[in-house]
């Protein structure tokens, strides 16, 4: 008879401690998951990033005026390529989304432009990339979300504090990124 509550309390610890490691795993994996969620919008960064010079060299030629426009879209690759932390690479891609919408809302002014083959190919590639990237950052936030409430919630909130698990900031689109991008159909110079 005196087995009886022993095993009741090895059951009770047992039990306990599985539910613990049931808990880590699975703080584990939604970290994991948001980490590659980012991941994925870094991949895409990157290969839009290696895609803007052929652009830009396509644009200079035709584009003679239009140096500001041309000039943020480099600054904005330059800052990418400097970033180290997501939250950096977050803000340069967010300034590079925005000078690329403005570059291509100004080859609008440039008919030869337009017509240019490369220019085609290159702005159809980039706005795919816009796309994909735009759709890997709603993943990143839904993961985002996921990470921050299991990290709130009861019990996982003691795991959490005990990994020393953080709310993550979910992407943000910039105040810029919100407004209009001017668009003058006048003649090109």
């Amino acid at each position: 008879m005196s087995m009886i509550p022993w095993l009741l309390a090895l059951f009770v610890i047992v039990g306990a401690v599985a539910y613990l490691v049931t808990i880590y795993n699975g703080l584990i994996g939604v970290k994991n998951n948001m980490d590659k969620a980012w991941a994925n919008i870094d991949v895409l960064l990157k290969q839009r990033h290696d895609e803007l010079p052929n652009l830009l060299e396509v644009c200079k030629g035709y584009m003679k005026y239009e140096g500001e426009t041309l000039q943020r879209v480099t600054e904005a690759r330059s800052r990418y390529s400097q970033a180290a932390t997501v939250d950096q690479k977050a803000q340069a891609g967010a300034e590079m989304t925005s000078a690329l919408g403005r570059l291509l809302a100004t080859a609008e002014n440039y008919p030869d432009l337009k017509a240019n083959n490369d220019f085609m190919h290159l702005q159809s590639r980039i706005t795919e990339l816009e796309s994909e990237i735009a759709d890997r950052r709603e993943f990143y936030n839904d993961s985002v979300n996921t990470f921050n409430i299991r990290i709130q919630q009861m019990p996982d909130t003691f795991v959490a504090s005990f990994m020393s698990l953080t709310p993550r900031p979910m992407f943000k689109v910039e105040e810029t990124d919100r407004a209009d991008v001017p668009m003058t159909f006048g003649a090109a110079n």
